[in-house]
């Protein structure tokens, strides 16, 4: 991941298509919808609710075009209801996502915050991945580099996001070590890099969003 947290192109797994774009591509880029007993069409995250699954990609602008032109009803072949508020109920559910990775990624012991820790880590070359509060001082987070690599750098969530995943107030620096988790946390904070994005491209990631 790009400084900013711009996802960058990769291979990845498994293609699904998109029912926006028509385009298919790695699921990891994708976020999975099923329809819930209602007929309402129900956000899954996790990827783990029964139904046949109906991809959009990992973008508000998708999202959105998905919804105006009705192409759930069409995907899923039967009527449906589409709540006004879907888009804004995936982000906020990818945001719980990626500070409960980063929260297990501490009590694993592969994650640090905290400018002096960060810092060590960086110089010692424990760290692979550099987490910045998006809302945070440009001149403070310019004091740390990201360690080489397309995707060793975090910089999508909030101040106040980041200080629920370590258990503070607010954290503007972080980093995680190598492993399982770490490689989990990148792609879903690429993911929510994609729905925070507005305004012809750039990063709306500044906002806080209310979690769980």
């Amino acid at each position: 991941m790009a400084r900013g947290g711009q996802p960058k192109d990769r291979d990845a797994g498994p293609e699904r298509r998109c029912i926006a774009t028509g385009e298919g591509q790695p699921k990891d880029g994708l976020v999975r919808f099923v329809v819930g007993p209602e007929g309402q069409i129900v956000p899954d995250v996790l990827e783990k609710l029964p139904g046949r699954g109906i991809w959009v990609k990992s973008d508000r602008s998708a999202l959105d075009h998905a919804v105006k032109k009705r192409l759930f009803a069409r995907a899923a072949r039967q009527a449906v209801t589409v709540p006004d508020t879907l888009a804004d109920e995936v982000e906020r559910q990818v945001t719980q996502r990626v500070i409960d990775l980063i929260a297990m990624a501490r009590k694993a012991g592969r994650a640090v915050a905290g400018y002096e820790k960060v810092k060590s880590w960086l110089d010692t070359g424990e760290a692979v991945v550099l987490i910045q509060a998006s809302d945070g001082s440009e001149r403070g987070k310019s004091k740390l580099k990201a360690p080489e690599g397309e995707e060793s750098f975090v910089g999508v969530l909030s101040a106040h996001e980041l200080g629920l995943a370590f258990g503070r107030e607010h954290v503007i620096h972080g980093a995680l070590a190598t492993g399982g988790l770490t490689r989990r946390v990148v792609e879903e904070a690429a993911r929510l890099s994609g729905l925070r994005r507005t305004n012809g491209g750039n990063d709306a990631s500044g906002k806080d969003l209310k979690t769980r």
